[in-house]
């Protein structure tokens, strides 16, 4: 694999990383704080112009046909501003993909143009519940066949966007008898449909700009035309997004991570103790040291798997393993910038404590690490055997 990116990747990376220092970074604090939802949904329209919405996405649908890792590097340059505007370009980004993997070609033209112009301000994921984390083959949302409508019921919970999404990619099951993960579908669901109700927003430890609501279905008709891909086959689906998902939020970690060390060592360049700058003192330089070093190491990681997505190869595993290293870093690293700063560290005065909070989901959603491990170790051991 060749390391430098092309061209166009780095055009890509430096508009993102513009955009992300002249206009996110200034509201970020803002939005964390539970004001400026305009301005939140403003942002996510210029990134939807700037062609970031689907950046894996055939121009044909609206998308920027930019590839995997360009995704990659963008979303870690906005992560580095703001992880609440990021994980809703990663969940637009992931929609639009398994739209355009499984759905039909109406399906396709009818939904992805308005995710990447930013007509829809978001789409959204729902494959969580309550009991059916970790273990989404354990869903127990339905879908039951009624003349040419389907009518769901049940609930998700959970779901980046709820609120202002579009459109609602949404697995049920169809088939009751059927082997546990072998019979359920995967459906499209326009916001505003009648039964379809947006619940509890959840108080969240950090990435407060971006909503998380349960999603509620009370029979909710949808068309017979809103089953995407084949019946009875969403779970092998909603596995393969996940993946490409993962890259996704490893992306992000690794952006919150970089934030928090690019302030902790401006601070300990500037912050004088016992006479000298504290950067001097040998406890720090290895704090910044080994951050960087498994924040590069998480970034190699990143582009493997988004090398390999690209270029049409199995990833699962080497996303897994990037989801799990980059996130895990992420938050080590900003566990130490707050250290680095001390007191200050712990305020609100410099922004370290928000990715402390920020950085804390990324090892639970898209997969937990343990999950991560399960996945890396089944790979490896099906290898040897």
């Amino acid at each position: 694999m060749y390391l430098d990116l092309n061209e166009e990747q780095r055009l890509i990376q430096e508009t993102a990383r513009d955009f992300a220092a002249s206009v996110l970074a200034p509201a970020a604090a803002a939005l964390d704080r539970g004001g400026e939802q305009e301005a939140y949904f403003a942002h996510l329209h210029q990134l939807a112009e700037l062609g970031f919405m689907g950046l894996n996405v055939k121009e044909e649908y609206g998308g920027s046909e930019a590839g995997v890792v360009a995704f990659s590097v963008a979303l870690t340059e906005i992560a580095r501003a703001c992880a609440s505007t990021a994980v809703t370009v990663s969940v637009n980004n992931m929609v639009c993909e398994v739209i355009q993997s499984i759905g039909n070609e109406e399906q396709r033209r009818k939904y992805i143009p308005k995710i990447c112009s930013g007509q829809y301000r978001a789409g959204a994921f729902a494959l969580t519940e309550t009991g059916a984390g970790s273990d989404p083959a354990g869903m127990t949302t339905s879908a039951v066949a009624d003349g040419d409508s389907w009518v769901l019921n049940g609930s998700k919970i959970f779901i980046t966007s709820a609120p202002y999404a579009g459109v609602f990619v949404v697995w049920a099951v169809t088939d009751r008898e059927a082997p546990k993960g072998k019979g359920i579908s995967c459906f499209l669901v326009e916001a505003g449909t009648p039964g379809l109700i947006i619940g509890k927003a959840e108080e969240k430890m950090g990435q407060h700009a971006s909503a998380t609501n349960e999603v509620v279905f009370n029979d909710c008709r949808i068309p017979g035309e809103a089953l995407m891909g084949k019946l009875n086959d969403g779970f092998r689906i909603a596995v393969a997004e996940l993946a490409g998902g993962r890259i996704g939020i490893g992306s992000l970690g690794l952006g919150v991570g970089l934030a928090a060390m690019d302030c902790a060592t401006a601070y300990a360049l500037a912050r004088s103790q016992f006479g000298q700058k504290i950067s001097s003192f040998q406890a720090i330089q290895w704090k910044i040291a080994d951050a960087y070093t498994e924040l590069e190491g998480a970034r190699l990681l990143l582009m493997q798997a988004a090398f390999k997505k690209e270029q049409g190869k199995p990833f699962a595993k080497e996303a897994s393993m990037a989801k799990l290293f980059a996130t895990e870093s992420a938050n080590r690293a900003c566990y130490e910038a707050v250290q680095i700063l001390g007191g200050y560290g712990y305020t609100r005065d410099y922004p370290v404590e928000r990715y402390a909070r920020d950085a804390r989901i990324t090892t639970i959603y898209e997969g937990t690490s343990e999950i991560q491990r399960l996945i890396v170790s089944r790979e490896i051991l099906r290898g040897f055997a």
